[in-house]
C-alpha cells in the first residue's frame, strides 16, 4: 500500500495541495495529523482522489528529513515523512521524501507498507 502523508499550512489551498501531491507521486490513502484532518482542503483532495483520510500521530517517528520548525512544533523531522509511516504497519519505508508545493503551503511524502 502507498500511503501519501500530507503537511501543510492553515492557509493551503486544494490546490497547494495537489501540486505537493502531485510531485510526490500517486497514492491508495492521504495520512496527516490529527489536528489537520478536519480542514477543508485535505477533505476535498481525499474526495476528489477517492481515497481514504487517515488522521494519525506524528510525534516521535524518526524520518529521513529533518525541520527545525516541524521538531519544535510536532516533535518530529517531517511532518508529510511521519504521517505516511504513521498510517502503515511497522516495517513501513519512505519511498520519497517529502517534496513542497510551488507555493510553499504544503508538503507530500510516500511510503510503502502494510496497513495497519
Amino acid at each position: 500500500m502507498r500511503v501519501a502523508g500530507m503537511g501543510f499550512r492553515r492557509a493551503a489551498t486544494l490546490h497547494s495541495l495537489y501540486d505537493a501531491l502531485t510531485r510526490a507521486g500517486g497514492c491508495d490513502a492521504l495520512a496527516t495529523p490529527h489536528d489537520k484532518a478536519a480542514s477543508p482542503a485535505i477533505r476535498a483532495l481525499a474526495a476528489q482522489l477517492g481515497v481514504p483520510l487517515i488522521p494519525v500521530g506524528v510525534a516521535g517517528i524518526q524520518t529521513p528529513t529533518q525541520s527545525p520548525r516541524v521538531i519544535q512544533l510536532y516533535h518530529t523531522g517531517s511532518v508529510a515523512e511521519a504521517a505516511a509511516l504513521s498510517a502503515l504497519a511497522p516495517g513501513a519505508r519512505i519511498v520519497m521524501p517529502r517534496l513542497i508545493s510551488q507555493d510553499g503551503m504544503a508538503t507530500a511524502a510516500i511510503a510503502e507498507g502494510d496497513p495497519l
